[in-house]
């Protein structure tokens, strides 16, 4: 049986209206990644994290997962602290930083404009995501940032939304995995206090905990 491609093409042609906005990205800034953002860290991780998207000058510029954006300065940080991580993030791609037990990939693979991708967009990236969890053999948690990612899991892992309703802090069981939501690590977030620092420390402290 053929094993699904867990990574879209450089030039995926799958989201009609996300080719268009990479294209005009890629002609203004034709140093910068923009394509398909892959997943960061070993398929062997108990641990998937899972984003939005792209920002469009951070993963689209960077080509790594919450790289370059304020996002990533939390979620880095707080990776570390809990001994998911290991190194300095310094947010460019050859930093040096290393997961451990750790991978991170986003709902949708491609930057969508004004960070705000289509439903059918979200559906038809699903395959990726889908294919990225069926390639780690010893998942046992995942983190959901935001409602976007939480809903799009949902579907991947087959949980009825009345029985998995999105909150902060909520864990919900599929099987052998975790599902563990958070509100989403954005600056935005963060600037009006809906998330704190510490908020969202506390979700990674129980994935801690339950991972051992």
């Amino acid at each position: 049986m053929a094993v699904a491609r867990t990574e879209p093409d450089r030039n995926c042609p799958l989201c009609p209206r996300l080719v268009e906005y990479r294209l005009a990205v890629r002609a203004r800034e034709p140093d910068w990644f923009n394509a398909p953002v892959p997943s960061f860290g070993d398929a062997n991780a108990a641990l998937l994290i899972v984003g939005l998207a792209p920002g469009v000058q951070g993963a689209n510029r960077t080509g790594r997962p919450f790289t370059g954006d304020f996002a990533g300065d939390l979620l880095y940080s707080t990776l570390i602290d809990y001994g998911f991580a290991e190194g300095v993030y310094q947010a460019r791609p050859d930093d040096g930083l290393r997961l451990v037990d750790c991978r991170i990939a986003n709902a949708v693979r491609c930057v969508p404009p004004q960070n705000k991708p289509l439903p059918i967009e979200i559906a038809t990236c699903r395959r990726f995501l889908l294919a990225t969890m069926e390639a780690m053999p010893k998942l046992r948690a995942i983190v959901a940032l935001g409602r976007v990612a939480h809903d799009s899991m949902l579907k991947t892992l087959q949980l009825r939304a009345a029985a998995a309703p999105f909150a902060h802090g909520a864990v919900h069981q599929a099987g052998r995995v975790r599902l563990y939501d958070s509100y989403h690590c954005s600056r935005y977030n963060t600037n009006t206090r809906v998330l704190t620092p510490q908020m969202f420390r506390e979700v990674f402290a129980r994935v801690r905990e339950d991972l051992g």
